[in-house]
């Protein structure tokens, strides 16, 4: 059986864990924090997700773990057939990570620990968030998935990537994701409404008080 390694607050354990689930894949899922030596023994970097594989290989890095249960697991696919199509799903799964998860994840201080961010540093984030918006407002189809009429691993990967950009957005950058793209905040209310995103979001709410005492911890 596969085992993830992870805990539900984190949205990359997320995309995963989506991806486990509508392949309707068994696995166990082994709750674990960064610094755990749970952890360590899978992925000597000490990041979540992690994986180890139904044959005992283990994995690491989100973007590693879908293409290896695409490759493992083609079926149901969240790849399209042809090349081309292929591209721009990887081509919108990159932007979603670079432009919008992880330049918004620069301002996570600020709502985990009420830190001061710096102007220039809120300026960048905004400028970067800002191209991946113009990106997506290109590339997404929202036909009416994102990159067209089937789910891929686009849909799932972006899905969570947009989870600290709605959260830092409006609050620290003037900057609401959903509105900025028309056609994304429909869209981002469809992919709630699945029994998997509902069971991923619930077990997300509970883990949150054990998360946030291993972050008080970190930082005490």
């Amino acid at each position: 059986m596969i085992t993830l390694y992870g805990f539900p607050f984190s949205n990359y354990h997320n995309m995963v864990k989506h991806a486990l689930m509508v392949k309707g894949l068994d696995f166990d899922e082994q709750i674990t924090y960064p610094g755990s030596p749970e952890l360590a023994a899978v992925n000597p970097m000490g990041k979540v997700p992690a994986m180890k594989t139904a044959q005992g290989t283990t994995l690491s890095e989100s973007s590693v773990l879908l293409e290896y249960l695409e490759d493992a697991y083609p079926q149901p696919a969240l790849l399209p057939r042809n090349a081309e199509d292929r591209a721009r799903v990887r081509r919108i799964t990159k932007l979603s990570e670079l432009y919008l998860e992880l330049s918004a994840r620069r301002l996570l201080p600020a709502v985990l620990a009420n830190a001061d961010i710096p102007p220039a540093t809120l300026t960048e984030v905004r400028e970067t968030m800002e191209r991946g918006v113009n990106g997506l407002k290109v590339l997404a189809a929202f036909s009416p998935y994102v990159a067209g009429p089937e789910l891929s691993v686009a849909d799932i990967f972006l899905r969570y990537a947009l989870a600290i950009p709605k959260l830092v957005g409006p609050t620290h950058l003037n900057l609401d994701v959903l509105a900025a793209v028309p056609g994304l905040a429909e869209w981002d209310a469809m992919m709630a409404d699945t029994d998997i995103a509902r069971k991923i979001d619930a077990d997300q709410q509970a883990n949150a008080p054990e998360f946030m005492a291993y972050v008080a911890k970190r930082l005490a």
